[in-house]
């Protein structure tokens, strides 16, 4: 008995250690459980009518995850049998890839990984920069079904598509030219558009971009990149690469919304289209004043991570400051700050943020101000027990003898060794940060009701949870949705960053 458990945790083992079996099996999984929620989602409880629409959708999905599930089975037995994946078991990769059209991106993930035998960090940033731009065109085009679209629709599509066929290229060159920790310097004229990409927010192409030039300037194939071992440690967490993808698609589809998406349609009052059902026309249905609820969202999501981001980025420089005198001079001056900061602590976060903004009103502004305060002890209390730590080191007593003054060997040695930290508990309050910018919002306290934000589409919707329940439903997953994706890749990047793990 005991050695048949041995047996089954040895293949187990072998079988994980395959990342195309791990995204494989993800990827059944997954479109099966949208095919469930999908399909439920479908069927009015109260009327009994089925939407045809989403079941056919449904229908995709469980056709897309019997064929992934057959290719994991294939998967699996070659590795065990052969300790390796066949040739003509990749090519099936090939037909997983245009999976993407039908909104499965897990499948097209399988598809990209198992066709590649030897995938280096380029390649992988690759496959999610194409996926990344293909899934807001996919997005994009569903404003075709609307009566009419922006004025800047066909230019920004137009982008899109030069875009997405300018990452395939690079992919067939990263593949051509990249072996191992080797990168031909053939790749560099392409690193200067792919570290654009980040005017339109693609976070994959703009690393793949600064990746290829700092290897072209290291030409010691045996010295390794710090940084970018980080980020290999990062991807070999699939759960952190996909919440890092969702943030990434809602990032660069807050920007190309400009391009592509009609804002009268999130805000003007449209008195024929008055709760309309999910459809072609309106994905996500219509809200009480007939406005479509899919743009709203859309549009909710810049907001959303325009004052999460805002909101942990002030309590990081200013606890950060605090936090780093109060480790680095101590005695007196920690004891002062860190005691103002614990009657700062000891107020709930929620509750000062409600309280400030009753106080001097609701607005955007004030919601970020209100958020920020609440997280300046947290920031200031992670950033002290670093420098602490880091303080009595021997390059900051280098820095000492050497007559550096206290401002240079705080800012400019021991903040910068202190930042690890820091950028996973940022990752993590973002998310924390957007959950309370829609809380705030749904008690009306947060931005104003007549801007399309996730809380305030929220509260509307809960109003008709009995005969409109999709209202509700959709802002709230993309809530969930949001602080998933931040946790996932914040707890991925502090595996990544420790360096226990490595």
């Amino acid at each position: 008995m005991e050695n048949k458990q041995y047996n089954k945790r040895i293949q187990q083992r072998k079988l994980n250690s395959f990342q195309e079996y791990k995204t494989s099996t993800f990827a059944w999984g997954a479109s099966l459980l949208l095919f469930l929620i999908i399909l439920i989602s479908s069927i009015d409880i109260a009327s009994g009518e089925i939407n045809y629409l989403s079941a056919v959708v449904s229908g995709v999905f469980l056709v897309s995850g019997i064929i992934q599930c057959l290719v994991t089975l294939k998967i699996k037995k070659e590795i065990l049998k052969y300790d390796d994946i066949n040739s003509s078991t990749r090519i099936i990769g090939y037909f997983l890839i245009p999976f993407a059209i039908t909104g499965n991106f897990f499948m097209a993930i399988a598809g990209f990984t198992l066709i590649k035998k030897e995938k280096t960090i380029e390649y992988n940033l690759c496959i999610y920069s194409i996926l990344t731009a293909f899934t807001i065109m996919l997005i994009s085009a569903l404003n075709l079904f609307k009566g009419y679209v922006a004025n800047t629709f066909m230019l920004g599509m137009g982008l899109l598509l030069g875009i997405t066929l300018f990452y395939v290229f690079t992919m067939y060159m990263v593949s051509k030219h990249v072996k191992g920790k080797k990168v031909d310097k053939k790749l560099v004229p392409l690193a200067i558009p792919l570290i654009l990409s980040i005017g339109i927010g693609n976070i994959f192409a703009f690393i793949l971009g600064l990746i290829i030039i700092s290897k072209t300037r290291h030409k010691d194939e045996e010295i390794s990149i710090e940084w970018i071992d980080v980020l290999r440690r990062l991807f070999r967490n699939y759960m952190s690469v996909l919440g890092m993808f969702v943030v990434t698609l809602l990032i660069s589809l807050s920007i190309c919304s400009y391009l592509t998406f009609d804002y009268s349609i999130a805000i003007d009052n449209n008195y024929s289209a008055i709760l309309l059902s999910p459809s072609l026309e309106y994905p996500f249905g219509t809200d009480n004043y007939g406005r479509c609820v899919f743009t709203r969202i859309v549009f909710g999501a810049r907001i959303s991570l325009i004052v999460g981001t805002i909101a942990t980025i002030v309590p990081i420089i200013i606890g950060g400051i605090l936090g780093a005198l109060s480790g680095y001079y101590g005695k007196k001056v920690d004891n002062i700050i860190m005691r103002l900061l614990d009657v700062l602590y000891a107020v709930p976060g929620i509750l000062l943020a409600i309280a400030i903004v009753a106080a001097f009103g609701a607005s955007t502004m004030n919601l970020i101000l209100a958020l920020s305060i609440g997280s300046v002890p947290m920031y200031a209390r992670t950033v002290r027990a670093t420098v602490m730590s880091i303080a009595n080191q021997e390059f900051v007593e280098a820095a000492k003898a050497c007559g550096a003054k206290d401002f240079t060997i705080v800012f400019k040695h021991i903040i910068p060794n202190s930042l690890a930290p820091i950028i996973v508990r940022a990752t993590l309050g973002i998310g924390g940060a957007v959950l309370s910018t829609s809380s705030l919002s749904y008690l009306g306290l947060g931005v104003e009701p007549h801007i399309p934000e996730w809380g305030n589409i929220l509260k509307i919707g809960s109003a008709y949870l009995e005969t409109s329940p999709y209202l509700a439903v959709f802002p709230g997953l993309a809530i969930i949705l949001i602080v998933l994706a931040f946790n996932y890749f914040g707890d991925g990047l502090r595996d990544a960053l420790d360096p226990k793990l490595k």
